[in-house]
């Protein structure tokens, strides 16, 4: 397990850029909320504990997993933010629909990041039991809401220090 004897919460802030000037967006499921909420709580105080101001943090729920993609792109259409950073959580089933809703979350929010210029951070857990979204969402393996926001705060300011430069550049 990747996971097994690593806390998820601990970065360090010397290696993070300053997250003062940047917008950001979290895209939420509302399905699995104990989940979700515990993930989108680590995202926002990390992005905080990083410089980002309050007003530049901006929430849009969604129904479920699957509509994080849709969630995302109008975000990145309407909202002028720097990163978005989707938080889902899918727990397996007796049925294939887990296979399908972790598959298409997957691709489309690999699409939008291939598509759009803004980068959209997954951070979907898919996990076999509630017991281990707990865990990761807050408990005994810390919070992977928390790792979102630092790979967010990263990617932001990869896009601002490249914004610049084409392909052709390279």
């Amino acid at each position: 397990m990747a996971t097994a004897n690593k806390n998820l919460s601990n970065y360090d802030k010397n290696t993070i850029p300053n997250a003062k000037d940047f917008r950001f967006g979290i895209v939420v499921s509302e399905w699995n909320d104990k989940i979700t909420e515990g993930l989108y709580s680590g995202a926002e105080a990390a992005l905080l504990d990083c410089g980002a101001l309050p007003e530049n943090i901006i929430r849009w729920n969604v129904p479920g997993s699957f509509e994080l993609v849709y969630g995302a792109q109008r975000m990145i259409v309407t909202q002028e933010v720097d990163c978005v950073i989707t938080v889902g959580c899918v727990i397996k089933g007796e049925t294939m629909h887990f296979e399908f809703v972790c598959e298409g979350v997957t691709q489309g929010i690999k699409d939008l990041n291939v598509q759009t210029d803004v980068p959209v951070i997954f951070c979907l857990l898919t996990d076999n039991t509630e017991q281990q979204s707990i865990d990761r969402s807050g408990g005994i393996h810390g919070n992977k809401g928390t790792e979102a926001a630092i790979a967010a705060i990263k990617m932001a300011d990869l896009r601002r220090n490249t914004s610049q430069q084409t392909i052709s550049d390279n």
